[in-house]
């Protein structure tokens, strides 16, 4: 089995969400937009408004409410929708929540880089202090 083959059977199952209907949820507060991206991605090209950023490698341990590093805001009960760069994370971060027993799990398959590139809302996302680099000299 190959990635590709992994992304793809991830994708057979998961739901799809639109910007539009992305939008529409955020709006309505009815979901919880979650950035899987690797914190420097974040850094470097800023994160669609209110999203909380789970790294993709922490996933099953703050999403999981028997886990010890559980964070509250993960509710398997909550109307859940995942994003990466370009869907591919996100499909199978999503088929992973399901599989952890989220009900309402869906991912953004345009992915960050569609949102953006369709004229959807971006944040800077600073860096802190303690990660950025003196100027060279």
């Amino acid at each position: 089995m190959t990635y590709e083959d992994m992304v793809n059977e991830a994708k057979s199952r998961v739901p799809v969400v639109s910007r539009e209907e992305l939008e529409r949820e955020l709006a309505s507060g009815e979901a919880l937009l979650v950035d899987i991206r690797d914190v420097r991605e974040r850094w470097q090209l800023g994160a669609i408004p209110g999203a909380r950023h789970v790294p993709r490698g922490m996933l099953e341990f703050w999403a999981d409410p028997t886990s010890p590093y559980h964070k509250k805001y993960m509710d398997p009960d909550r109307r859940t929708v995942l994003h990466c760069a370009g869907g591919l994370r996100s499909a199978l971060a999503a088929d992973t929540l399901m599989k952890l027993g989220y009900k309402n799990v869906a991912h953004l398959e345009i992915g960050f880089d569609g949102w953006r590139e369709s004229g959807g809302a971006v944040e800077e996302v600073p860096v802190p202090e303690e990660y950025r680099r003196p100027p060279s000299t």
